[in-house]
């Protein structure tokens, strides 16, 4: 009988079909049972037996995939695999699948959620008002404003769309340009420095790589607008958060809205300290639908990928 560990603490949390997959496919499954994001140490341990892993924002680096033998399959739970060594994978021929689009929807939403939250400072007058502070808190204004998209895909596509109720002007930057999309939506197609200057808003829904580690710093930050909104809902390592501790601090932009940091939970993070960032425990995806389908594509992907490994 093959083994499957799955890590992510909301896998199958409304719906049971998805473990009733896996064992009608002979599947045993090993659940986290911390209730947290596994350290290196806990993988080591978890991963030495298991033929599959169904892994959320859990350490997968070369260290840890060394000590799992008989891997053939990881299914991300999510779309983002820079916590998997894709390389040794590649090499060894474990299997690496994605839930790809399965939670675009609802990080879409929430991404313009903590805009029109930092940007109206719903935050802080919620907390005000609780006190008995009945002061009016100036906010700013997201309607016909300009919005930069750094990443045109899946979500941020999602974000244009919802943007278009705002008559906001989209500006966005991506690797790909697919002309077709770009001239259909009307969007302004430039690099990251201008949207930096001329944006009034901007959403991060770019993939954590080597090229893109702190691609937003001290530099870049200083290029911005006074009023600007930003809002990473992709990987926190893409801003570099002393930087944005600093602009937001000294009011070079206005507010941000913070789903990831690059340490997951943030131990000691300044970005907590200020009023003018809304932070999420990286709960974009977090809805009923989204932890639904990534569930199900999940199981399927495993399934289908210890299948073709022989293995099942």
């Amino acid at each position: 009988m093959a083994k499957v560990l799955i890590t992510p603490r909301s896998f199958a949390q409304y719906s049971k079909e998805p473990f009733a997959l896996l064992e009608k496919n002979g599947i045993e499954i090993i659940k986290n049972p911390t209730g947290a994001i596994l350290k290196e140490a806990e993988m080591l341990d978890f991963v030495k037996d298991v033929e599959g892993i169904i892994v959320g924002v859990d350490p997968l680096d070369k260290s840890i995939l060394e000590n799992a033998p008989k891997l053939k399959a990881i299914a991300k739970y999510g779309v983002g695999t820079d916590n998997i060594d894709l390389d040794y994978c590649e090499e060894k021929g474990i299997k690496v699948s994605i839930t790809l689009n399965a939670n675009s929807s609802a990080v879409s939403d929430y991404a313009f959620s903590l805009m029109l939250a930092a940007a109206r400072r719903l935050v802080e007058i919620d907390k005000g008002c609780r006190k008995g502070d009945w002061s009016k808190k100036t906010s700013i204004d997201v309607y016909g404003k300009k919005l930069g998209i750094l990443g045109l895909g899946h979500i941020g596509r999602g974000l244009c769309e919802r943007a278009k109720g705002f008559q906001m002007e989209v500006y966005a930057y991506d690797i790909y340009k697919d002309e077709e999309y770009i001239k259909s939506n009307h969007i302004k197609f430039t690099s990251v420095e201008e949207i930096f200057r001329e944006c009034d808003f901007i959403s991060v829904h770019l993939p954590l790589t080597d090229d893109t580690r702190h691609m937003i710093d001290e530099k870049m930050l200083e290029k911005a607008k006074k009023n600007l909104v930003i809002v990473n809902t992709a990987r926190g390592g893409i801003i570099d958060e002393e930087a944005l501790y600093q602009a937001l601090k000294n009011g070079t932009i206005y507010g941000a809205g913070i789903d990831v940091f690059e340490e997951e939970p943030p131990e000691n993070s300044k970005l907590l300290t200020l009023e003018n960032v809304v932070a999420g425990a990286h709960s974009a995806a977090s809805t009923i639908g989204a932890v639904d389908k990534m569930s199900t594509m999940a199981a399927e992907n495993i399934v289908e990928s210890l299948k073709e490994k022989g293995v099942l």
